[in-house]
């Protein structure tokens, strides 16, 4: 694992400065591997308090992003604070704040779960019952034997020491790369109520994904990235609203397919026969074409109209299937 709990106590006279509005801030932030693409020009800003999902195949910068947050490798140029702190800068302060469970968990293989723990919690100051009672609280929720060695536990749980590792000290930020990762399906919920209980509490959450289903139960923001760029960011209204709807419509008689080719934003358009002499188009229609095409629909006798909303996952999806943007 990467350790970043083991860094040096140290005072830092930024840990003195009011709480910023953003969690997170990230400007211009670039990563070249020789001439391989990483990550660039990534401009993003996570407020304070929200939960915030970072959504995107392996490869396409997730994991990247998150090791130079946590000054773990070096961007090749641009810079980013957390908490208010500089990522290279401050980063040790920025590690006694923060609390982050990488893509893959691993420790030392003859220590038990509470070992590791206790480990953890030592390291960073925080060896109270006090701390100890949330570990073993945490531990229940999510179903952890800790007296089990780590190199005994199965995937999931190796997850679950992760989790509650990067929890137990409640700390200001969270950063969790793929936290669901192993997870049976009753885990991943109790997961998600933690995060609600962290959010309600006015702390932040970052978390990488490529679960649609999970971001859309737990996060406020979410940012699509594509082959190292940013191609889409908002809440999850804005996304799942976002770039086409599914239009069908069935009229009496037959289709005025030719007035509805002509409108602009409408594409894929198909005509197919119903029943008892009716015929049916389907079609694709942007957000600033449904006007037009209600107004087109009203002059026919229509017998049915079916509006299919995006999901979220046909969103993202979608953005695979387009060639990349660049800025």
């Amino acid at each position: 694992m990467e350790n970043i709990a083991s860094q040096p106590r140290t005072t830092t006279s930024a840990m003195a400065q009011a709480t910023p509005t953003y969690a997170i801030s990230i400007n211009k932030l670039t990563k070249h591997y020789g001439s391989s693409r990483g990550i660039v020009d990534l401009d993003l800003n996570i407020y304070q308090g929200e939960v915030f999902g970072f959504l995107g195949p392996n490869g396409a910068g997730k994991t990247t992003t998150i090791r130079m947050l946590l000054n773990l490798i070096k961007p090749s140029s641009g810079k980013a604070t957390l908490l208010g702190l500089d990522s290279q800068q401050d980063s040790v302060a920025i590690r006694r704040e923060i609390g982050y469970l990488p893509g893959e968990f691993s420790l030392y293989p003859n220590l038990t779960g509470a070992q590791t723990l206790k480990y953890f919690a030592n390291l960073r100051g925080v060896g109270n019952k006090q701390t100890w009672g949330y570990v073993l609280e945490l531990a229940g929720r999510l179903e952890l034997d800790l007296s089990k060695k780590f190199k005994q536990y199965s995937r999931g749980n190796k997850q679950k020491v992760g989790i509650i590792q990067a929890l137990m000290h409640r700390p200001r930020l969270l950063i969790l790369d793929e936290p669901t990762s192993g997870l049976d399906p009753l885990n991943q919920q109790e997961f998600y109520k933690l995060i609600d209980e962290v959010k309600s509490e006015g702390r932040s959450v970052f978390f990488s994904s490529h679960i649609m289903s999970e971001v859309e139960k737990c996060c406020d923001r979410v940012g699509i990235i594509r082959e190292g760029r940013l191609v889409q960011l908002g809440d999850i209204a804005t996304l799942t609203g976002l770039k086409t709807h599914h239009l069908e419509l069935s009229f009496a008689g037959p289709a005025p397919r030719a007035e509805f080719a002509q409108i602009e934003g409408v594409e894929q358009l198909e005509q197919t026969p119903g029943t008892q002499g009716q015929e049916i188009l389907r079609f694709v229609v942007r957000p600033d074409a449904v006007e037009q095409v209600v107004k087109t629909a009203a002059r026919y006798h229509i017998v049915n109209f079916v509006s299919h909303e995006p999901s979220l996952e046909e969103i993202f999806l979608n953005y695979y299937r387009e060639p990349s943007q660049v800025n």
